[in-house]
């Protein structure tokens, strides 16, 4: 399932945009071409180079985040380029396609699902340095168990479904969901999405637990980490699960309506596969 969020706010006002609705540039006018994709987030449109959606009170925070990280050197990110003259947030245009549905396969090599582990590794040792701003709010609607009071700000929603890639140009997109978390509580999610641990037959591999060693090889675990990351696959699973199911109790959207599409039937269904192979895991990752 794609939990899919807005980024966050502007590091400074991006001109000449929002007339109409249409962006006004030097060279004439832009068009506004919606970007399809996603179940939870709407109104998001390419303008040229940048995409425009809507903004929230996690904003600030979530550009204030982007910027720190390409300030130090990390690229597998959206630039955050402010807000434009109808209040929606405006980043950089990340090129290329989206790795799933149809284009999973790019990451079913090895060395390919091994730069994915590297890939957040590096955001993780990069978000280490960054100090939020005065305030900040988060939009983080699955806490972290182990956050550690907020380890890193983590993205939360590290998966094929926002990862975009264009040749040799491969960037994380939706950032909107991220906040404080912990290192093993976003590579967990990861780890579910990408090798994917699966119930379903038509998408759960024979080498899964090969798969799930590779992205930890990739990121540098260490033994600690590897011993807490196996049971925490299913608990990582199992809080989707009880974020739909709690969403379909209350009437809380968009989670009721995944819910009534059978999200939460697909969550549950993985959650109690990956619990029941826990050893399997374990051994993949410590041997």
């Amino acid at each position: 399932m794609r939990a899919r969020f807005s980024h966050g706010k502007p590091a400074f006002h991006q001109p000449g945009c929002g007339i109409g609705g249409r962006s006004a540039t030097l060279a004439g006018v832009l068009e506004e071409i919606p970007l399809a994709g996603g179940n939870v987030s709407v109104g998001v449109v390419r303008v040229g180079d940048t995409v425009r959606r809507p903004a929230g009170p996690w904003t600030p925070a979530v550009h204030a985040l982007l910027a720190h990280l390409h300030a130090v050197g990390f690229r597998a990110a959206p630039r955050p380029l402010g807000l434009d003259e109808q209040g929606r947030e405006v980043l950089g245009f990340a090129p290329g396609t989206t790795v799933w549905p149809d284009r999973f396969a790019e990451v079913g090599p090895p060395a390919r699902l091994a730069r994915v582990g590297r890939m957040i590794r590096e955001f993780h040792d990069a978000v280490a340095g960054f100090t939020p701003p005065p305030g900040a709010v988060w939009r983080v609607v699955i806490p972290p168990e182990d956050d550690g009071g907020g380890e890193i700000i983590a993205h939360h929603d590290l998966a094929p479904w926002n990862l975009v890639t264009d040749g040799d140009t491969w960037t994380f997109i939706d950032w909107d969901g991220a906040g404080p978390g912990s290192r093993l509580w976003d590579l967990a999610y990861a780890v579910k999405a990408f090798v994917p641990l699966s119930a379903d037959p038509a998408r759960r591999r024979t080498d899964a637990a090969a798969r799930a060693r590779v992205l930890a090889d990739a990121y540098g675990l260490d033994e600690e980490q590897r011993l807490r990351l196996a049971p925490m696959l299913a608990r990582r699973a199992g809080a989707m699960r009880d974020l739909l199911a709690a969403g379909h109790t209350n009437g809380v959207q968009p989670w009721a309506r995944l819910w009534d599409e059978g999200h939460g039937e697909t969550w549950s269904q993985d959650t109690e596969y990956i619990a029941r192979r826990e050893q399997e895991w374990l051994t993949a990752l410590t041997n």
